[in-house]
């Protein structure tokens, strides 16, 4: 139990990870796509982490 605690906690982590970078990104003009991407992968990786919560 205490290693699929620390799993989702790192999932976690990366989830903001990924905004963060996402919405960096997005801003830039030129790699927006690359935003949104890492934003998409965000929310199914958030998305795992609910699933696996419930």
């Amino acid at each position: 139990m205490l290693a699929a605690n620390i799993l989702l906690s790192l999932a976690m982590f990366a989830v903001f990870a990924l905004i963060a970078g996402g919405i960096y990104l997005w801003r830039k003009q030129d790699d927006s796509q690359k935003g949104l991407l890492m934003i998409a992968a965000a929310i199914v990786i958030l998305a795992n982490v609910l699933i696996w919560t419930v």
